[in-house]
């Protein structure tokens, strides 16, 4: 993180005005080499991305967003929420492939699949691998159950409180207020953002929090669960991950982590937990329910 303080970065760069002389004088008794090493090393440092005094109104503020930059920063550790969920890498790996994280366009993603069948979880995971990369970020989980009662299309207040939330937990601002539809363009369209609408059931929603991708800076990502597939073509979102049902191996896998707290099961009951499968139809939320419940307890049961 660079500082500049009542100096410009391009006078950093070019080493001209007041710095550029500093520099020279830096440079007395140096070999040619040394001064071209040096001035290599001040252009990289001026690219480097950090806070200019120059455009603070107020010194203070300046002072409080690199504090708050630098405690994210340290207190950043790897999640090892998902660690050994079954499927999990080969899901993650092909989100990564949609996502693109190396491409400075804005882009937005769909996760498609019906109830339970893991959307919520997977984008949870990308989000949690996702994040140490962005500033600024943020998970909207449930919007259906969260939302749906009072999101309406002529319901304005409603879509100002949708609005207020998402910028409150992105800017990190308690009890921010949108005061207008315009507000998220207005706040973050210069800033590369991260943001997950989970369980999107309406496309309103979308139209709301996430119209067009003019509303967010170069290399944001923005990434849309929901079982209705009409909802992200609508919003012309084209690149959708298919959930698909896990196979039958990993389904046992699953059911066994659950129903056992291991793999694999005690001897003599992977035939009965193949009935249990199947009677789950392979779905993972099922499997971890059923598979909860009968922890602990007898064959008979």
């Amino acid at each position: 993180m660079t500082i500049f303080y009542d100096i410009d970065p391009s006078s950093v760069r070019k080493q001209k005005g007041d710095f550029g002389s500093a520099f020279e004088k830096t440079c007395v008794g140096k070999t040619e080499e040394v001064k071209q090493r040096w001035g290599r090393a001040l252009t990289h440092v001026a690219n480097i991305k950090g806070e200019h005094s120059l455009n603070w109104a107020s010194e203070a503020e300046m002072i409080q967003k690199i504090a708050t930059d630098v405690s994210r920063k340290l207190n950043v550790t790897p999640s090892r929420d998902f660690d050994g969920m079954v499927g999990m890498d080969a899901h993650l790996r092909k989100m990564s492939i949609l996502t693109r994280l190396e491409c400075d366009e804005v882009i937005m993603t769909g996760i498609w699949g019906p109830a339970g069948i893991g959307k919520t979880t997977i984008a949870r995971a990308l989000f949690n691998r996702l994040s140490v990369s962005f500033q600024f970020k943020c998970f909207m989980g449930n919007l259906k159950g969260s939302y749906r009662s009072i999101m309406g299309v002529d319901d304005y207040d409603s879509k100002l409180a949708l609005q207020s939330k998402l910028l409150s937990d992105i800017l990190n601002q308690k009890s921010m207020r949108a005061q207008h539809l315009g507000a998220i363009k207005e706040w973050l369209q210069n800033k590369r953002v991260l943001i997950v609408l989970d369980d999107v059931d309406d496309q309103e929603q979308l139209e709301v929090l996430a119209k067009s991708s003019s509303w967010f800076g170069p290399g944001s990502r923005i990434i849309v669960t929901t079982k209705d597939k009409k909802i992200l073509k609508a919003h012309r979102i084209n690149d959708i991950y298919h959930v698909d049902f896990p196979s039958e191996e990993e389904a046992l896998e699953i059911l066994y982590l659950s129903a056992f707290k291991k793999s694999p099961p005690p001897d003599g009951l992977e035939e009965l937990s193949k009935r249990v499968v199947k009677f789950c139809g392979n779905l993972p939320l099922g499997l971890r329910v059923v598979g909860s419940s009968l922890y602990g307890e007898s064959v008979d049961e």
